[in-house]
């Protein structure tokens, strides 16, 4: 004999798309994988290192209007500013859809966190991952202060330069480094020789094109950046310094730990 199904289990959408890597990140993170038709493509290269397993595993979509509707969804999400064009299809159609705020800050994460579970009936789960989150920004608290290590988010495109206004600056502040870029609000532009002059100790690289052929890859590993003194280079994943996850926090205790080992080392 089947076990009852909880009246709110029952009502939750049992059929989710997402159209974002950053809901990507969230609904893994908060329902079973028999619930999740599918999610973007980019999150088999780009997602949380900790959900790539799962993800690889997941249907994908490449967010058009007809591949949402063959999938009978009930439910879909997506990121505010985009796949605008499929959005309002789907609307169009009467598929329900829940549209994700872009945040910058931690309680912007415990907000789109509450309101992607209360979609999806995940609210338990939700409060669970936001108690780690908390959890891990009060050891970061405790920690003594050290002096703030000098860092850039730079991988060799320019005008793809995380500044003050950004969630990368919250985790960079966060773990104690100092952002070069923050004068910029939102994505700010360096290029090679404003990153040289700008003096990081830190050059954080973003790591999903690293094993890829790009020019932005042969700018990111100019001689000249290996031959400035003092510099470490330190990978990070974009999709968690720039998505709105509870995650969030244990990979700022993890920059944490990596700058610590950055000043402890001291100069060359």
């Amino acid at each position: 004999m089947c076990a009852a199904v909880p009246a709110a289990a029952a009502r939750a959408p049992q059929r989710i798309v997402s159209l974002n890597l950053c809901t990507d990140q969230l609904l893994m993170a908060l329902v079973p994988a028999q619930r999740i038709v599918s999610i973007t493509w980019l999150s088999r290269s780009e997602g949380d290192p900790a959900l790539l397993p799962l993800a690889r595993r997941l249907p994908v979509n490449r967010g058009s209007a007809e591949e949402v509707l063959g999938a009978r969804p009930d439910l879909v999400l997506a990121g505010r500013y985009t796949t605008g064009t499929t959005r309002a299809l789907l609307r169009k159609a009467g598929v329900p859809l829940l549209d994700v705020d872009p945040v910058s800050d931690w309680e912007g994460i415990r907000r789109i966190t509450r309101e992607v579970a209360a979609a999806v009936g995940a609210q338990q789960r939700a409060e669970q991952l936001l108690a780690q989150m908390d959890a891990d920004l009060a050891q970061l608290a405790r920690r003594q202060r050290q002096p703030a290590v000098r860092a850039i988010g730079w991988s060799g495109a320019g005008d793809d330069v995380p500044g003050g206004d950004t969630l990368f600056n919250t985790i960079l502040e966060t773990a104690g480094g100092i952002n070069l870029a923050a004068r910029a609000a939102g994505r700010g532009s360096f290029d090679l020789e404003q990153v040289l002059r700008s003096a990081p100790q830190v050059l954080l690289r973003g790591a999903a094109y690293g094993g890829t052929p790009a020019l932005r890859n042969d700018v990111a590993d100019h001689r000249v950046l290996h031959a400035l003194p003092g510099l470490r280079l330190v990978a990070y994943p974009e999709a968690v310094f720039g998505c709105g996850v509870p995650h969030a926090s244990r990979l700022a205790l993890q920059l944490a730990e990596q700058l610590d080992q950055i000043r402890a080392a001291g100069p060359p």
